[in-house]
């Protein structure tokens, strides 16, 4: 397993500024994608902006290169948004990979986000209950209101200076994995993520742009932890993102 970990640090074609964050010996890994950086291309021409400048095959669901003369593959276990950066997982193994993704399906993996919103919750501690649908339009996603179950535990973490331009940051902790999720959960009680052009307060977003000069999403996947069974064991395994410095600056 000593190789494994090695030709990962060694052979990866990293995107920009993609960082890998850790490996297990089972080949197992978590990188922190920057907000901008596609969790994969649908082209060839987005590949130089992908978590990896690599081939993707969509039935596989992996990535596919050429090191030194050795084919690798890394199969890609969940996905963040574009603007979203963070925490995001793959696996050498194909086996292992669909072992993982169907403990995502199970409810089974812990994931944890970090949000700069507009405004700040009256209750420093909610469970959010909603009903949402997901529809695809023209290759875009849009959420909304309707039928399918999603839940969130908020936290307060801190609230920014009060007054009419006031943010404050969250900790978001979902339950279920609905596309824009959290960014509908939060929009839907007045708390719109900060940078959110979908469903976000667009007047308060160019404002804060020309006065801060970033237009980023403020959405990161800042941990995931989970258990695994693989090989006759159990396996432990946990990434942190560290959470990126223009969060701290927008509060």
């Amino acid at each position: 397993m000593k190789e494994l970990g090695e030709s990962f640090r060694a052979g990866l074609p990293l995107g920009r500024n993609v960082m890998l964050l850790h490996v297990d010996e089972n080949g197992v890994a978590a990188f922190n994608k920057p907000a901008g950086v596609l969790s994969h291309p649908n082209t060839r021409e987005d590949e130089p902006r992908s978590l990896l400048t690599a081939h993707y095959d969509f039935d596989g669901e992996f990535f596919q290169w050429d090191d030194g003369g050795v084919e690798r593959r890394l199969w890609l276990l969940n996905r963040l948004d574009s603007a979203t950066s963070g925490v995001i997982l793959a696996a050498a193994d194909e086996t292992l990979a669909k072992e993982i993704r169907a403990e995502f399906k199970r409810r089974r993996i812990r994931k944890v986000y970090r949000a700069v919103v507009f405004g700040a919750p009256a209750i420093p501690a909610q469970f959010w209950r909603d009903t949402l649908t997901v529809e695809r339009r023209g290759g875009m996603i849009r959420t909304g209101a309707g039928h399918i179950p999603c839940e969130t535990q908020m936290s307060l973490v801190r609230r920014g200076v009060p007054g009419p331009a006031q943010r404050s940051l969250l900790k978001l902790e979902p339950h279920t994995g609905r596309s824009h999720q959290l960014r509908v959960q939060c929009a839907k009680r007045h708390l719109p993520i900060v940078g959110d052009a979908t469903y976000g307060d667009f007047r308060g977003n160019r404002e804060f742009a020309r006065a801060m000069g970033t237009k980023r999403l403020f959405l990161h996947s800042e941990e995931t932890i989970f258990r695994y069974e693989w090989k006759g064991r159990t396996w432990d395994f946990a990434a942190r993102a560290p959470l990126p410095a223009e969060f701290e600056k927008a509060l």
